[in-house]
Parts: structure tokens; C-alpha cells; sequence
């Protein structure tokens, strides 16, 4: 038995003085609101009602169980709306986790407009390049780069770039510009935790890689760029960890005709039939200053 729609039932039989009008108020047949009542007094396992031939008047246990009843209806009313406030208003804690790379660069200088626009969402920032099981660690999203088959989430793009070799223009004028990716060897090329092995597309259009030297690994996407930008030597990595610096001029893209295209960017969150509008505006927001920013 339902027992919510047993005590609206049983709440509406007091307040209307009858099952007829009862069930013409809850839009029930006025034999189910009969039933109801019956299958209620059993489940509690006293009689509720006086009946007679002219009215229906609760006993003594009946009208303690109604303003008991209608306690229980109101909280729960109460509850329901808090919860529709909460996924129409933006408000409540969101829990995320961003590649450390992608939350310096990309997040962090935008967080300001965030709070700006949205003042009752906060904010619990976890940064990692490593996996993470969204739903036992408790997450309520993550970005992530590189391609996801994860049938427990749901995938959100935000952004798909080619994958960029740059330089520093003071390196490029010191050292020249390479004319194809060959003459890398004649380079100082910094070396990322993903090895030493770049990638390009061929005359063809056919994707190749080639293997590059230099005097450093640097196994931090953050300190490899600010590595590139101070004129260490050439590097390689995706547009959106360089197209700010790339903004700025502090590097250059060379190479380009050889390009291929970079590991996408997107946002995984575990399916919800209504997504809360906290985590709608976190995302939304996401998409915005990765595709714009």
C-alpha cells in the first residue's frame, strides 16, 4: 500500500466530510477512496470512521490520526518544494575534479566570474591527472582528456583542438624555425610524461609519429609550458593548454600543416533523470570558458 496516498486519501475523507467528494477533489472513483480507507484502517488496525446512512464522522483514534496526518503531509510538501527550489535555483556545494593542467590554465583565472554569476554555488575543487571512480568517490563531475567509453556517465564535449608544437619566439630567433617535423631533430624538444614519441600527419594525410630529443622530461603539463614560454625549447601539446600564451604571443605555433588533432575535452557526470541546476550552471559554465576563454 502507498501509504502517502493512503493518509492524503484518509486527509481529504476528514476535510470534505465523505468519500463521494473526496474522490471527486483527489480525482479518484469514490469505490477506490472506499477501498483506500479500508486497506488503511487494517494496515493500522483500528477504525477510523463512524459510518452511518447520513454522515461520516472520524472516532477518537481517527481525528488523533489526522492531525497527525496532516503534520506528516505538510512536512512532506515542505520537503518536495525545498527539493524543486534546489534543481530550479542554482545553489549547493558541487564537487569536481579537473586535470591540474586544465584547472590553472583554463579554470582558475575564470572563477571569479563563476562566484560573480552564480553566489550560492560553491565550489570543492580536487585536482588530478589520474582516474577517478566518479560515483564511490562521490564526485559530481569531472574533466577529463582523452576519450571515455565509461557507460555508468554521461559525456559531455567541451572542446576538440589540434595538437600544437610551439616555441618561444626568442628560441625560434635564436635556434630558427623548423620547415618540417624532420628537422626537429637539430631542436632541444622538451619532453612531456606521455614520451618522447609526437605525433603529425603526413603529405598523405596519414597520421605519423617521430621520435624527438632534448635536454629535459618534465612530467608537469603546467611546468612544461612555462618551460616553452621562458624559450627552453620546442614542445608539443594540446591547443587548450597553449592557445592563452598562444593569445598572448609569449609562444608560436610552428608546424602546422602537420598537425593532427588533439585529444578531446570533456565533462563526465553520472546520469540523472533531473539534472540539478547547480551542476547544469557548473557545466555550462565549463563549456563556455573552453570553447571561448
Amino acid at each position: 500500500m502507498d501509504k502517502f496516498m493512503a493518509l492524503t486519501v484518509f486527509a481529504r475523507v476528514v476535510e470534505h466530510g465523505g468519500f463521494t467528494a473526496a474522490a471527486s477533489k483527489l480525482g479518484l472513483s469514490p469505490s477506490a477512496v472506499t477501498k483506500t480507507i479500508a486497506r488503511l484502517e487494517d494496515e493500522v488496525g483500528t477504525q477510523l470512521f463512524n459510518r452511518t446512512t447520513r454522515r461520516l464522522r472520524t472516532t477518537d483514534y481517527g481525528q488523533e490520526f489526522y492531525e497527525r496526518c496532516v503534520h506528516i503531509l505538510a512536512d512532506l510538501e515542505d520537503a518536495e518544494a525545498t527539493l524543486k527550489r534546489g534543481s530550479v535555483v542554482s545553489r549547493g556545494r558541487v564537487r569536481a575534479v579537473v586535470p591540474l593542467s586544465f584547472g590553472r590554465v583554463t579554470l582558475m583565472p575564470e572563477l571569479p566570474a563563476f562566484f560573480e554569476r552564480y553566489p550560492e554555488i560553491s565550489l570543492e575543487l580536487h585536482f588530478s591527472d589520474g582516474s577517478v571512480d566518479l560515483i564511490a568517490e562521490g564526485f559530481d563531475l569531472a574533466v577529463r582528456t582523452g576519450n571515455f567509453t565509461d557507460s555508468r556517465l554521461t559525456t559531455r564535449l567541451l572542446t576538440r583542438g589540434t595538437q600544437v608544437t610551439v616555441a618561444a619566439p626568442r628560441y625560434l630567433d635564436r635556434y630558427g624555425e623548423p620547415a618540417t617535423p624532420q628537422e626537429l631533430h637539430r631542436h632541444n624538444c622538451l619532453i612531456s610524461r606521455f614520451g618522447p614519441e609526437w605525433s603529425f600527419r603526413g603529405e598523405d594525410g596519414r597520421p605519423f609519429t617521430l621520435r624527438v630529443h632534448g635536454n629535459a622530461v618534465i612530467n608537469s603539463g603546467d611546468a612544461l609550458r612555462e618551460a616553452a614560454v621562458a624559450g627552453t625549447g620546442v614542445a608539443q601539446g594540446t591547443w587548450w593548454l597553449y592557445r592563452k600564451d598562444l593569445e598572448r604571443g609569449d609562444v608560436r605555433a610552428i608546424l602546422r600543416e602537420w598537425e593532427v588533432e588533439g585529444a578531446p575535452v570533456s565533462v563526465l557526470y553520472p546520469p540523472q533523470r533531473h539534472l540539478p541546476a547547480k551542476l547544469r550552471a557548473f557545466i555550462d559554465f565549463l563549456v563556455q570558458i573552453t570553447r571561448t576563454g
